[in-house]
């Protein structure tokens, strides 16, 4: 199974991300984070990774962890999960490779349950 790593500086944001995870079985290999820079280098040396990022997050917000993940080389599968409901951030997101799904906040089952083909991919 690939890593799951959760980027968002609300714990709560993680919490429940993290339990709908488990809730469908994905419990092994999920990582959180509320401090992208630490994401950042805990990902250094990973491959094939699964990303929920958060938009909107004060010492680094998600564009800039994108573009830090670009600048060392580092490709993973990311979703945005944001509050953000810009339409600026939305096109925004899709102008990143990476960038698989844009998710607004609150993550419920019947938006988690539209996240399954790319977590059938792990």
């Amino acid at each position: 199974m690939s890593t799951i790593i959760l980027v968002d500086d609300q714990p709560i944001a993680n919490f429940i991300t993290r339990k709908l995870l488990e809730i469908e079985g994905y419990n092994k290999d999920v990582v959180d984070f509320t401090n992208p820079e630490e994401a950042l280098s805990y990902l250094d040396d990973k491959q094939n990774t699964l990303i929920f990022l958060d938009l909107n997050m004060p010492e680094m917000n998600g564009f800039e962890f994108m573009d830090s993940l670009k600048a060392i080389g580092q490709k993973h599968r990311i979703i945005i999960l944001t509050s953000s409901t810009s339409a600026v951030d939305r096109k925004r997101a899709e102008e990143y490779p990476s960038v698989i799904d844009y998710v607004e906040k609150p993550l419920n089952k019947n938006k988690f349950t539209q996240l399954q083909p790319f977590l059938q991919e792990l």
